[in-house]
C-alpha cells in the first residue's frame, strides 16, 4: 500500500504549510484532520487492467509531431522493501514546450501545441515498470510571486492497492537552476529526500539520435520514499 498522506511527515515530507509553498498558507487545513472509518471502497480497490486505458496511449508527443525536445522517462515503482509494485495506475501531466498547459485554467499568454496532449495514464508492469515519450516542458511564472518560475517538471500520480493510498508528486531535471529556488521542491527540508525527486539521465532508456532518456524510480514508503510533491 502507498504511504497516505499525512500532515508533517518528518523530514523527508514537505509539511502542509510552508512558507516557500505560498498557497499552502490558505489551502492547508487549519485544524487537525478527522480521523474517519474507511469501508471497503476505500479499501479494497482500485483494481485496473488495460481495458480501463483506452484510447490513452503511452507517447504524449503524437508520434513525434509535439515541439520541443523528445525525450523518454522510465523508472521503477518500488515499495518500502524495495519489491516491484505491479499494475500501479500512473497518470501523468506537464506544460509543453513554452510552459504552457492544454488546460483553460492556463490563461498565461504563451503558444499552445495542438500536437501536445499534456497528460495519459499507463499501468505498471509485472515488475513495477513504467515507461513514456514525452518533450521537455518548459518553465513557466508562477502569478502573484514576485516573479518565482517553476523549473521543468512533470506531474505523476499513482494508486496503490486502495483509493485512499495515493501517491502525487513532480519529477524535476538535474541541473536545472531554478530548481534551487523552486517553492515546491525547496519545501521538502532533508536534501537527500529531494535528490530523490529528480530524474537521473540514462542514455540506455532515450532513442539514438532521437530522443534523450531519464530515468525516474519510485518509491512508495520506508526510509527511501519518494517526497510528496504537490
Amino acid at each position: 500500500m502507498m504511504r497516505v498522506y499525512e500532515p508533517f511527515g518528518g523530514p523527508t515530507q514537505p509539511d502542509l504549510r510552508t512558507e516557500r509553498y505560498f498557497r499552502t498558507t490558505t489551502t492547508a487545513p487549519a485544524e487537525a484532520p478527522i480521523e474517519l472509518p474507511r469501508t471497503a471502497t476505500e479499501t479494497s480497490g482500485p483494481a485496473f487492467d488495460t481495458a480501463d486505458l483506452a484510447g490513452l496511449g503511452l507517447d504524449l508527443s503524437n508520434d513525434n509531431k509535439a515541439l520541443g525536445s523528445l525525450m523518454v522517462v522510465a523508472g521503477q515503482v518500488l515499495d518500502e522493501d524495495g519489491r516491484p509494485v505491479p499494475n500501479a495506475l500512473m497518470e501523468v501531466w506537464q506544460a509543453n514546450a513554452s510552459g504552457k498547459y492544454p488546460h483553460a485554467a492556463d490563461s498565461r499568454p504563451a503558444p499552445q501545441d495542438p500536437n501536445f496532449t499534456g497528460a495519459g495514464r499507463m499501468l505498471t508492469d509485472a515488475d513495477g515498470r513504467y515507461r513514456f515519450v514525452t518533450i521537455k516542458p518548459g518553465a513557466y511564472p508562477v502569478p502573484n510571486t514576485g516573479n518565482w518560475w517553476r523549473p521543468p517538471h512533470i506531474h505523476f500520480s499513482l494508486y496503490g492497492d486502495s483509493f485512499s493510498s495515493r501517491l502525487i508528486t513532480q519529477m524535476f531535471f538535474p541541473g536545472d537552476p531554478l530548481n534551487a529556488a523552486d517553492g515546491i521542491l525547496q519545501a521538502v527540508p532533508d536534501a537527500a529526500a529531494r535528490t530523490r525527486l529528480i530524474a537521473q539521465p540514462d542514455e540506455s532508456l532515450g532513442i539514438p539520435e532521437h530522443a534523450l532518456g531519464f530515468r525516474f524510480d519510485i518509491v512508495l514508503r520506508g526510509r527511501n520514499e519518494t517526497p510528496m510533491a504537490e
